[in-house]
């Protein structure tokens, strides 16, 4: 041991903080293993049938997802107005 001691419980974060802390890491790790998926399908070192039909369907889920989230955050029209 280094003698150093445990910190305080008052300077402890809580137990609610560290499930948020560590639910966002879940979400920003998720998104590399998504982006990691789409490099190596992309590369064809990995195919779509080597995914368990679950998997696939959870990924189809999460890219319908991002794409409504997008949309519905595209509030400039690109349309021509003439």
């Amino acid at each position: 041991m280094t003698g150093q001691q445990d910190p305080s419980p008052e300077s402890r974060p809580s137990p609610l903080a560290l499930e948020q802390e560590l639910s966002s890491l879940d979400a920003e790790f998720i998104r590399v293993l998504e982006d990691l998926i789409d490099a190596l399908l992309a590369k064809g070192t990995l195919l779509v049938t080597d995914l368990p039909p679950e998997a696939l369907e959870k990924l189809q889920q999460r890219k319908h997802a991002r794409q409504r989230l997008k949309n519905a955050l595209d509030l400039i029209d690109d349309a021509p107005l003439i």
